[in-house]
């Protein structure tokens, strides 16, 4: 093979290689939105969905629904819901209330997520307002109620999967929010 047939066979490969490195860059930054849509389009891993209004009917059919309070190490916080448990009839819009407490002698900042267990009901768990994904910063020994609005919609009757549920778990963990740390640079200091 002559000088030139290599070079046009390197820069090729080379091309090639970019390429490919170029698509598995762009996919990892959309992996996560991909993921977030594919498990709120599914209700994939209890993933709950969120509803904009009340279902149109509510049914006879009535589930427990168990509520789960967890605080992750390095936040100093007491959480707990208001209930443990409620009967909830499918389509019935329910509002429950969790207690929280900064137990810290300053402020604190911490961020809830969530689930459901079994995981494939997160489909019909129906979100109309909650607190979590969102930072919430509580001063030192306030004590707050965070609510959450939430239905079971009506089409789990239909899902033959589901015939022999009889009880729900929501449950949420707080996390730490570190507080960004300023560089002397960045507040004008030299």
């Amino acid at each position: 093979m002559t000088s030139a047939g290599n070079s046009m066979r390197n820069l090729v490969v080379a091309g090639a290689c970019g390429a490919v490195v170029g698509a598995m860059i762009a996919l990892s930054y959309a992996a996560v939105p991909l993921y977030d849509w594919f498990c709120r389009t599914t209700g994939f891993a209890g993933t709950t969905q969120v509803a904009r209004a009340a279902p149109a009917q509510t049914l006879a059919r009535k589930i427990t629904v168990r509520f789960d309070a967890n605080v992750a190490g390095g936040l100093p916080w007491r959480f707990e819901p208001e209930v443990t448990a409620i009967d909830v009839r499918l389509g019935e819009v329910v509002t429950v209330y969790y207690a929280v407490v900064n137990e810290a002698a300053r402020e604190t900042t911490g961020q809830a997520a969530y689930n459901v267990a079994p995981l494939t009901v997160g489909a019909y768990f129906q979100k109309i307002n909650c607190f979590c994904f969102t930072d919430q910063r509580m001063k030192a020994g306030e004590r707050r109620e965070m609510a959450v609005v939430f239905y079971l919609d009506p089409a789990l009757a239909q899902d033959a999967e589901h015939d022999d549920l009889n009880t729900i778990t929501l449950s949420y963990t707080f996390y730490p929010v570190r507080a960004p740390q300023h560089s002397a640079l960045a507040a004008g200091r030299t």
